[in-house]
């Protein structure tokens, strides 16, 4: 059994072997935060505590499982919001306790990677790129269970600034799947700025562009001119993946790996995978491993994934697991890179 709750889903599942879902319930609560325009991490713990055990009493059933059939508890510890994290380890802690299960902690972020798992097994050494509402990292994956961090996002992550545009364009959050159907009927008419694409590293930063599309929209309104939304969306669009695919690639050339893995909740965007497929395909000896669509945002699955990986290298927490909001893993060093 799995538990995923870091933000604005409430998810259980029931996995076996690490790559077969028997359930993968997920109660989610866009329409609650629509209204924000965004996550309130409040109303998030709220709803998580109010759908938790409708959710594994849904995941035991539609699996047709019972208590007895089950080997772990895999759990999201962080990162994430700290107040909907504790309602699932919580959660997840009192399923263990109660049931004399072995407690496997999980990082959300590895989830996303292993969600891979379901599409094929995953082969070493892999590099992942995790792009998601909350964070936007290139991650070295030297041999399994292991993560190194070589570049990541200095200010907003993607998926926070395709919901910050979005705003301006007035689609509801989350806006990252409107964006992406109206950059496929626009043209990249406004050459917004790619950030850090030449720099010497493998890091991100998304804020400028941002500030760059809002303004553009902001001078359009005050000098009474219109402008094409889906031209405006094609620019940012290809400003966004101009620099994801970039960083990828010079990664790839680099440390040469036999996966690159392609996860986050970004991930299910039709621009970004389009342009990634033709770029992997030019490399000899590497390949593209997409998560499934269905699985690319938050859920349960993906954390049993890494969970039965992390059980059978013995990894375990007892009663003491706690959140762990601001949780990472390590980087690799600057003389590896």
């Amino acid at each position: 059994m799995s538990f995923e709750s870091s933000c604005d889903e409430t998810s259980v599942a029931i996995i076996k072997n690490g790559n077969k879902i028997l359930s993968n319930v997920v109660a989610t609560q866009i329409k609650s935060h629509q209204r924000f325009g965004g996550v309130v991490p409040e109303v998030a713990s709220r709803h998580h505590i109010e759908e938790i055990t409708f959710c594994i009493r849904d995941a035991m059933k539609q699996a047709n499982v019972t208590y007895d059939d089950l080997d772990a508890v895999a759990v999201t510890y962080g990162p994430g919001l700290v107040g909907a994290l504790l309602i699932g380890v919580t959660a997840a802690k009192t399923v263990a306790w109660a049931h004399h299960l072995p407690l496997i902690p999980v990082n959300h972020l590895a989830g996303h990677i292993y969600a891979a798992r379901f599409i094929k097994p995953i082969v070493f050494p892999a590099l992942a790129l995790v792009v998601s509402g909350g964070h936007t990292e290139l991650v070295w994956m030297p041999k399994e269970g292991e993560f190194k961090i070589m570049g990541e996002t200095r200010d907003d992550a993607a998926g926070e600034a395709y919901d910050k545009i979005g705003r301006v364009l007035g689609i509801n959050y989350p806006a990252g799947p409107d964006v992406d159907k109206m950059a496929a009927k626009g043209h990249d008419t406004f050459h917004f700025p790619r950030a850090m694409d030449n720099d010497d590293n493998y890091d991100f930063s998304f804020s400028g562009l941002k500030s760059a599309f809002i303004n553009t929209v902001h001078h359009a309104h005050q000098v009474h001119k219109k402008l094409n939304h889906d031209d405006l969306a094609t620019s940012f669009q290809d400003a966004v993946i101009d620099v994801l695919v970039d960083k990828t690639m010079r990664a790839l050339k680099k440390h040469p790996v036999k996966q690159l893995i392609l996860a986050g909740g970004v991930a299910a965007n039709h621009g970004l995978r389009s342009r990634l497929e033709k770029q992997v395909d030019q490399l000899s000896g590497t390949e593209l491993i997409k998560a499934p669509l269905k699985l690319c945002g938050d859920n349960a699955a993906m954390i049993g994934a890494a969970g039965y990986i992390f059980y059978k290298e013995g990894i375990k927490a007892d009663a003491s697991l706690n959140a762990d909001p601001g949780l990472e893993f390590d980087w690799l060093p600057n003389e590896a890179k």
